[in-house]
């Protein structure tokens, strides 16, 4: 049924992704499907070097070398195959990039982990999980 499954990751929350696992791993083991990690960055760190391109792309490369490093060490968490497992890094709106990226891949479903909630604006979903699913065009599982 998921070929392909599209699983946003935070980097700096691992205990979210932690959580996903799981419901990634059984999704992808029942058809041999690919699983895609993406962790995405804000742009607001361009802001700080703005004038200083070269300096804007070694610290990307410095942070999604960084990032894949630990995208690769979550995936040892996994059943299945590394060789089914992909990681990406972007920058961006996490909501757009994870959009963006279901679309270009023709993923058939995303798994988000999500932190109970905290403050009134965010009180069935965390805020990242509530705006992916509010945008996306595929199904979305969210795990707590």
């Amino acid at each position: 049924m998921y070929k392909k499954i599209l699983m946003p990751v935070d980097i700096f929350e691992m205990d979210l992704s932690d959580k996903a696992i799981a419901h990634a791993d059984f999704l992808a083991g029942a058809e041999d499907a690919t699983i895609h990690m993406l962790h995405v960055f804000p742009k607001s760190h361009r802001a700080a070097l703005r004038g200083f391109a070269a300096d804007v792309k070694q610290s990307e490369a410095f942070i999604s070398r960084d990032a894949i490093l630990k995208m690769q060490r979550l995936s040892k968490g996994f059943k299945t195959c590394s060789s089914r497992i992909y990681h990406e890094v972007r920058f961006g709106s996490v909501r757009d990039e994870v959009n963006r990226l279901a679309e270009a891949l023709e993923a058939d479903v995303v798994v988000i982990g999500s932190r109970s909630p905290t403050g009134f604006s965010s009180h069935l979903l965390g805020s990242t999980a509530e705006n992916v699913i509010r945008h996306a065009r595929i199904p979305v599982f969210v795990i707590r």
